[in-house]
């Protein structure tokens, strides 16, 4: 299958990246043509992307990929990244790269080829220092691939000295190496850095086409993919993970009994609570192993022994890796409270689809009882409250609010409609 195959909903996308993808391979097989002496001409490096050699083309060395949450940013990039790596012999008989079934795209798409970097703030943000560490790395040439590629796909995590620190590197590019930048909008990253990319716009894939790739990729169940795909209105990876995650559907379905169950500010407080303890839950789940592992790997290399004391010394080391451990537990808890919190916008944006009569589906059919129940009791301006208060509550939290805070403050604002 073509690398392109998991780009869902995205055509136009694929299109443009498609044609930069030839353009890139025409100018690095040039370029390597005329090195050996084929076209009579002396030896000579390609050209940066953005020099004259590809003025005119559909490929440039920076790219910026931005779009909402489940649209596949990273997919795009990765792709896109296995297509500038395609080695394949068809190439030569006029084949566009990205075949997906080469060395070159193999590696590249399941994240072991030498010469793409993929990068992902585990914490809260990306320091300077990381980021000047993965610009020295990106001025090398390619070990044995046709680019260097580094795909960042949290880009709007940096910290203004990291997004300075890149824009260097950006600005005056190596002559192998390709930028590929993952954002939710252009806003998240600087004006200086989205200026010096292309720029390409994802969307929201549809939910026929969501459920079809579940069945088709993931052999799930058509009913099942259907429902989560409709469930997630769309959202690629939360779908896959509701239609495989028993745990998943289960957190989702407490989610969605919150807003029957405030009768009054006691039980408000109280469903604002077990919302925030079930996030803990989720992100010590997802980081208990890793840290276990990095701390037991970090003490061999400082030579203790198993049980034993840390040698002298070393004790920074530990504390430098435990606050790392602690950005990336609190990152975790964030992302799995903000998933619930979309539960609950969703919930009440199909209240307001049947307030409003529309003939939209709704996204939570496995609770539609209350759904109804809530529309038939309320107006919708109370339901244009709540939804407000829900991404208030999602806002708050991205400032650094204590998430029982801003939980309990929205849960007060639910039950007062």
């Amino acid at each position: 299958m073509a690398v392109w195959d998991d780009l869902i909903g995205q055509d136009r996308v694929v299109e443009q990246l498609a044609a930069a993808a030839r353009d890139a391979d025409a100018h690095v097989t040039a370029a390597a043509s005329a090195a050996s002496g084929d076209e009579g001409s002396r030896a000579a490096s390609p050209e940066p992307p953005g020099s004259p050699g590809l003025s005119g083309s559909a490929m440039t060395h920076a790219w910026l990929f931005t779009g909402p949450p489940g649209s596949g940013l990273a997919t795009a990039a990765r792709a896109f990244a296995a297509a500038l790596q395609c080695v394949s012999p068809d190439r030569a008989l006029g084949g566009a790269p990205g075949c997906g079934f080469c060395d070159g795209c193999h590696t590249a798409l399941i994240g072991t080829h030498a010469d793409v970097e993929v990068v992902r703030a585990s914490g809260l943000s990306t320091g300077v220092d990381d980021t000047r560490d993965l610009v020295r790395r990106a001025q090398l040439s390619p070990s044995g691939g046709r680019w260097q590629v580094v795909v960042h796909e949290t880009a709007d995590r940096l910290t203004e000295q990291a997004a300075n620190a890149l824009l260097k590197a950006v600005e005056e590019p190596a002559p192998r190496t390709v930028w590929l930048l993952c954002a939710p909008s252009a806003d998240d990253v600087l004006p200086t850095i989205r200026s010096r990319c292309r720029h390409l716009v994802l969307r929201t894939p549809p939910v026929d086409a969501v459920a079809d790739m579940l069945i088709r990729r993931d052999g799930i169940e058509p009913e099942a993919a259907v429902a989560a795909a409709r469930a997630t209105q769309g959202h690629i990876d939360r779908a896959r993970r509701l239609a495989t995650d028993a745990r998943a559907r289960t957190r989702r379905a407490a989610v969605l009994a919150l807003p029957t169950r405030m009768d009054d500010i006691g039980d408000a407080l109280r469903a604002a609570q077990q919302l925030v303890d079930a996030a803990g839950e989720d992100a010590r789940e997802a980081v208990e192993e890793v840290d276990a592992r990095e701390t037991e790997e970090m003490r061999a290399a400082l030579g203790a022994s198993e049980g034993g004391r840390l040698p002298r010394g070393t004790a920074g080391v530990m504390k430098d890796l435990e606050k790392r451990q602690k950005s990336r537990a609190t990152r975790a808890q964030r992302d799995s409270l903000d998933l619930a919190l979309l539960d609950l916008t969703a919930f009440y944006r199909d209240v307001l689809v049947r307030q409003l009569g529309s003939q939209v589906a709704i996204a939570c059919e496995d609770v539609r009882d209350a759904v109804e129940r809530i529309a038939a009791s309320t107006r919708p301006e109370q339901t244009l409250r709540r939804m407000e208060a829900v991404l208030e509550c999602r806002r708050a939290i991205e400032r650094n609010v204590a998430p029982l805070l801003a939980v309990e403050a929205m849960a007060v604002a639910l039950r007062a409609g």
